[in-house]
């Protein structure tokens, strides 16, 4: 009794702890970021208040989420099913918990906690498939739009790097390092069924589409008048080297901004308008999905004896 009692508390505890520093990242961030300048930004949307534009922003972020609720639903379903409800509650708790992780490692392990002992590293194998095909998505799409506004060198050396990876990989994939090598890796994804791949892919695409369109109908809501492919060629560029770059979740707009000013500072854009639109697209899509997070965190109930 006393035992159960204990792990009662442990776990509760440990739960508390997550939202807690959870939400005290997202304050911190909030409230002391000196590049905010909030009289400013209040009296901008005052200006530019829309029920309808706000509504219309807000449902990029709904569809965001959404489609990376049905990404995971997809990948999992090739060892057990799962309705759309658990998928909310796995991926949304996860992203609470791997808010103050490096690049988000803690998500790894919050949708592992969901399911059996025995079947964690095949979640985490799944959740390395589920961010693989967005994070390859954002390299080819944002080498082309480094290539689209001019910055020619940066292309061919990524491709370079590219190249000489891939290369590198070709030619030990037959090596072992305690287990694993690259050849098992591929054999594991080959043994994932082809209409699992396509539904991941066409979800990770629809996913793109909607958070850059989501970042490029912000510009335009800020006045930033500039041809689209050029924006979304910024927007694409933006995206690839901070997601290259290692970062928290929690400083997500921070990394992104900074690149958002290099680029869009070479177009003439007004760099605190950059630092804003770079802030609300981390709002409206990891405080506010945090926000509901939570709620799961704080009522989870671990699989694991």
């Amino acid at each position: 009794m006393n035992f159960t009692f204990s792990r009662k508390t442990i776990t509760f505890v440990i739960k508390l702890l997550i939202v807690a520093a959870a939400f005290y990242f997202i304050y911190h961030q909030l409230v002391d970021n000196d590049q905010l300048d909030w009289p400013k930004f209040v009296a901008l949307l005052k200006a530019k208040q829309s029920v309808g534009g706000i509504l219309f922003l807000l449902a990029f972020s709904v569809v965001n989420r959404y489609l990376e609720i049905l990404k995971w639903q997809n990948l999992v379903s090739f060892f057990r099913p799962i309705t759309v409800g658990e998928s909310t509650k796995q991926v949304l708790a996860a992203l609470t918990a791997g808010i103050f992780t490096p690049n988000g490692v803690g998500e790894y392990a919050g949708k592992a906690l969901y399911f059996e002992k025995a079947d964690a590293k095949k979640v985490v194998f799944l959740n390395l498939i589920c961010n693989g095909i967005q994070m390859l998505l954002t390299i080819v799409l944002g080498t082309i739009g480094l290539f689209v506004l001019g910055y020619w060198q940066w292309t061919l050396v990524i491709i370079g790097l590219l190249s000489f990876i891939l290369l590198a990989s070709y030619v030990s994939k037959s090596i072992t390092i305690k287990g694993y090598s690259i050849g098992k890796l591929v054999q594991k994804i080959k043994e994932i069924p082809k209409p699992v791949h396509h539904k991941n892919i066409l979800y990770g695409v629809l996913r793109y589409l909607v958070f850059s369109h989501q970042y490029y109908f912000l510009f335009l809501a800020f006045g930033v008048d500039l041809p689209y492919v050029t924006m979304m060629a910024s927007i694409a560029a933006v995206y690839f080297l901070a997601s290259s770059l290692p970062s928290f979740q929690f400083l997500d707009f921070a990394v992104k901004g900074s690149m958002a000013v290099f680029f869009f500072g070479k177009l003439g854009v007004n760099e605190w308008i950059v630092v804003f639109i770079s802030t609300l697209m981390w709002f409206l899509n990891v405080v506010l999905p945090v926000v509901l997070g939570s709620y799961f965190v704080l009522k989870f109930k671990p699989k694991w004896n």
